[in-house]
């Protein structure tokens, strides 16, 4: 599901995940579900939970048919179930990732769980902490993949992490394996960062996201920091209806190379130095005073 693909009558689907755990003693639960409709080149971008487009009976539907099939196969450890959707909210399986995702932090945001402890606990021959119906969860989450690429193109950048300063706040998580001289290469995914945030609602959600990759600062690599804050603000997607070929209607304004840029702060800083006015600021008066 991705890229471009729809449904019969030309309707873009949607792509939903569950997340599922079982143990080694029989249990086996959902924590519902992640919308990763939000897609280019069938790369994920922007995942949210819970899905503005799953309604009670269908979040109740979906998670009992994830459960049924690890159980059906045996499986023992955290899982996650992908289905397709269409507008008739008839859900459809795609695959089960044998893992957590690299959007599992949205769940652990909106049920306050720790995932990672869970699998690890399961893995050492415990039981699941929790049944079923002591599993719930409140707000929304939003999560956006910070890449080293070009943000009109899309496509893979190399270069080097000259500085790093995530964003920072009480409903913000940044989860990076980057640091000021990190080299971004040609040999691994381009994935930088998730950048996480949480709110009471959908619409808070977003704006907390919005700004958080506003605030996030990375010099040295270009990223696509621009297409995430375009896709925040189509119209589809604040009116909560991702589907998998609404991110290729993100439209990102060119921005200078960095070779620009670095050029320009340059000269400002010679011209600095030597006592002399910045030449760009002279410009703007003298256009202005025309």
């Amino acid at each position: 599901a991705g890229g471009g693909r729809t449904e019969r009558g030309g309707r873009p689907p949607r792509h939903i995940e569950v997340q599922v755990f079982t143990d080694t003693r029989g249990n086996a639960v959902h924590l519902y579900e992640r919308d990763c409709s939000v897609q280019r080149r069938h790369q994920k971008v922007i995942e949210e939970a819970p899905s503005p487009f799953v309604d009670a009976g269908m979040r109740r539907a979906m998670g009992e048919q994830a459960v049924a099939l690890a159980k059906a196969v045996g499986y023992r450890s955290a899982g996650t179930v992908e289905f397709v959707t269409g507008a008739d909210k008839n859900f459809y399986f795609l695959e089960m990732n044998t893992r957590l995702q690299v959007e599992h932090p949205v769940t652990e945001m909106t049920t306050n769980l720790d995932l990672v402890a869970w699998q690890l606990q399961i893995a050492a021959g415990g039981a699941l902490p929790l049944g079923q119906d002591d599993i719930t969860f409140a707000g929304h989450a939003m999560e956006a993949r910070l890449y080293a690429e070009d943000p009109a193109t899309l496509l893979p950048r190399t270069g080097t992490v000259l500085d790093w300063r995530p964003a920072t706040g009480d409903s913000i998580r940044v989860d990076a394996g980057i640091t000021a001289g990190s080299e971004i290469g040609v040999h691994y995914d381009p994935l930088l960062a998730k950048i996480i945030a949480h709110g009471k609602d959908r619409e808070s959600a977003r704006q907390n996201l919005a700004k958080a990759i506003a605030d996030t600062r990375l010099l040295g690599a270009t990223t696509n920091k621009a297409y995430l804050l375009a896709l925040l603000e189509l119209p589809d997607f604040i009116a909560g209806k991702p589907t998998t070929t609404l991110a290729a209607k993100a439209e990102v304004p060119a921005t200078p190379s960095q070779e620009t840029v670095a050029a320009a702060a340059a000269t400002i800083f010679h011209h600095s130095i030597a006592g002399e006015p910045d030449p760009w600021r002279s410009a703007g008066q003298a256009r202005c005073a025309k």
